[in-house]
């Protein structure tokens, strides 16, 4: 994967992080047509996050375990 995708993949996953983001919003701000920049779907591939559903039935994306460890990491090991 290019360091451009990791790079930015790193950026949602810090922003969706921080609190459940509403789906709506996810889309609007990281979906992409362009098939170099997939990091969305980069990050569903990698299971780094999940949709769930908020009470009042609102959809959300969170980040998985394995989402949550790679961003530590990455915070981490790049302070």
């Amino acid at each position: 994967m290019s360091d451009t995708v990791d790079a930015l993949l790193l950026d949602m996953l810090e922003w969706i992080g921080k609190t459940d983001r509403p789906y709506a919003d996810v889309m609007d701000a990281w979906r992409t047509s362009c098939p170099r920049l997939p990091v969305w779907e980069e990050a569903n591939d990698r299971r780094l996050v999940t949709q769930a559903q908020q009470a009042g039935g609102v959809p959300v994306v969170q980040l998985t375990a394995s989402g949550r460890a790679y961003l530590d990491r990455h915070l981490r090991d790049h302070g």
